[in-house]
Order: C-alpha cells, then sequence, then structure tokens
C-alpha cells in the first residue's frame, strides 16, 4: 500500500473554543496533526506518515512556513512509495498557500489542502470529514497536481478563492467552477486536473523575498499610497481596480511613475468573479483571471 504523507500548518482544523456551541471564538492550531488523524477512524484503512510542519492561525503565514511547506512537500514527493500528500491549512490564506505550491511544484501527483470552517471540538466540526475526503484525493491513482478539497468539492490550487467568511461550503473556482465531487469516497470529475510548468524551489530557499503589496481602487483613492510604498522600497505593487481593472485617475497616475521607475504593476479586479479584459494600448499589464491574492504571488515570484 502506497502511503499518504499529511502535513500539518495548524487553522481552524486543529482550532479549539471553550464551547462547543461557539463556531467564531476559538484559537486556531492547537491540535498536533497526529492527533487530528487519530480522531478520524476511517483514516486508518490509510498508510499514513503524519508530520507536524507548523501550527499556526493562517492568517499569520509567513514566508518562512512556506520555504519550509515548499520543501517538505518536495522531499516526500520524491519518495517512490507515496501516492500523495494532504497538507492541513487555515481556510484565510488557504487560496494563496494552494497558488504558491501550484506554481513553484507543479507536482505530477496530488497535493490536496484542507481545512475547515468550524474548529475541532463543535458540534458539527466540518474537519474529519473534510480531511477523509482529501486522503481519500491523495490516495486517488486519477488525481494529480495542486489541488484544494473542501466540503465535498474539489478545485484546483490556482483557481480556488475563500468566497465566504463563514459557511462550510466557503469555497469556489471563480467561473472555472469545481474540478470534482467527493460523494461518500467516490469521486465524481468535471474537468482536467490543473497543469502547470514547475519553478523550482530554488525561487523560494532564498530570504530576501521581494516585498509585494496590494492597492485597492474606490472612490476618492488618491496617489498617497502608491507614492509611500515606493518610499519604502516596494518591488511590486498589484492594484485590485474597480470593474475591468479601471483605476481612479490620480491612483492610476501613481502606478504609472512607480512602474517608470523599476516597479513591477498588475492590474487585478477587486470583484468577485470574471477576469480583466485587455485593452489595447493598456499602459498597466493586467493579471487575466487572477484574484489580487494570487497576483501578488504571482508578482512575487516573477521578480525572484
Amino acid at each position: 500500500m502506497k502511503r499518504i504523507v499529511i502535513l500539518g500548518t495548524g487553522g481552524t482544523i486543529a482550532g479549539q473554543a471553550r464551547s462547543a456551541a461557539d463556531n467564531t471564538g476559538y484559537v486556531a492550531g492547537t491540535i498536533a496533526v497526529a492527533d487530528l488523524v487519530a480522531a478520524v477512524p476511517p483514516l486508518a484503512a490509510f498508510a499514513i506518515d503524519a508530520e507536524q510542519v507548523a501550527q499556526t492561525d493562517s492568517k499569520d503565514m509567513t514566508f518562512a512556513i512556506w520555504r519550509a511547506l515548499a520543501q517538505r512537500v518536495a522531499h516526500h514527493l520524491a519518495r517512490k512509495d507515496v501516492a500523495g500528500i494532504v497538507i492541513t491549512h487555515g481556510t484565510d490564506t488557504l487560496e494563496e498557500t494552494a497558488y504558491f505550491l501550484h506554481r513553484v511544484l507543479a507536482p505530477a501527483r496530488p497535493v490536496v489542502l484542507t481545512g475547515a470552517m468550524r474548529p475541532a471540538g463543535a458540534l458539527a466540526a466540518d474537519g474529519p470529514q473534510n480531511l477523509l475526503d482529501a486522503v481519500r484525493l491523495a490516495a486517488s491513482p486519477e488525481a494529480s497536481g495542486v489541488l484544494v478539497c473542501m466540503a465535498g468539492t474539489v478545485h484546483a490550487g490556482c483557481e480556488v478563492r475563500k468566497a465566504h467568511p463563514y459557511r462550510v461550503d466557503a469555497f469556489d473556482s471563480g467561473d472555472a467552477g469545481p474540478l470534482a465531487y467527493l460523494e461518500e469516497g467516490v469521486l465524481r470529475r468535471l474537468r482536467d486536473w490543473p497543469r502547470g510548468d514547475a519553478l523550482g524551489l530554488a525561487h523560494v530557499l532564498r530570504d530576501d523575498w521581494p516585498r509585494v503589496d496590494i492597492v485597492l481602487n474606490y472612490a476618492g483613492a488618491d496617489d498617497a499610497l502608491v507614492d509611500a510604498l515606493c518610499a519604502l522600497g516596494v518591488r511590486g505593487i498589484v492594484a485590485a481596480g474597480t470593474g475591468n481593472g479601471t483605476l481612479g485617475a490620480p491612483l492610476e497616475a501613481a502606478l504609472l511613475r512607480a512602474q517608470t521607475g523599476g516597479v513591477a504593476v498588475l492590474r487585478t479586479s477587486r470583484t468577485a468573479r470574471g477576469s480583466v479584459i485587455d485593452t489595447p494600448g493598456a499602459a498597466l499589464p493586467d493579471a487575466g483571471t487572477l484574484t489580487s491574492v494570487q497576483a501578488r504571488v504571482e508578482l512575487m515570484l516573477r521578480l525572484m
């Protein structure tokens, strides 16, 4: 039997609240990943290696954890006895980690991120089922690439985004839609698995990650934030524009000045769905279908 490696990073799935009825006032990342596995009896049917990479609330995710996680994923993917990898992760920045791993590793075997919207001790905790589904997906010889499995739905790591702050089905894939569903352990595939060209670990083993920030266009937005970021030595800026990546005149002028001064700029839309449609002669490049946080990861990796 090939093995499944489960890498723990903390999050709500490993969180505890004082009351089983409290789904929001909990402390994330308090339960070890080995204990999460032991609490799901059907996982005993799988050969599992559990390893704690980090123990954090994912709103506090760091580049150092990303680097360590990418190294451990690459290490275990190099093992011939490993069928796939599961990563338990907080939901707040799960989409950023998923996109990061997709761009850096683009694995042929499944690397499945999962988490929970309710803490482990909740009356109706969603973490145990999500973990079981993720392991089943990672063990599937049909699956490949960086995937996210939440609430029985499988998303591509390069497309997934958190779309709701509370519901257990908090994730979607925008216009692309899900890749598959897991129904009573049976995988119902809807479209092809994600593909990509691996950038490789060399991109992320350095310590001097370039600073890339996000600015938002809104009524009355001016040039102050962009000018301040340039003064701080920012290397890249993602502009979350209104509508089709549109920007108010003062903000656009500041971004053009920054771009002329050597700062890399990408435009996205602050809307939840769709793509920025390129317009001929646009002075600032767009990020297509990427969300603002995905575009930030993309820009960092390009600059590295």
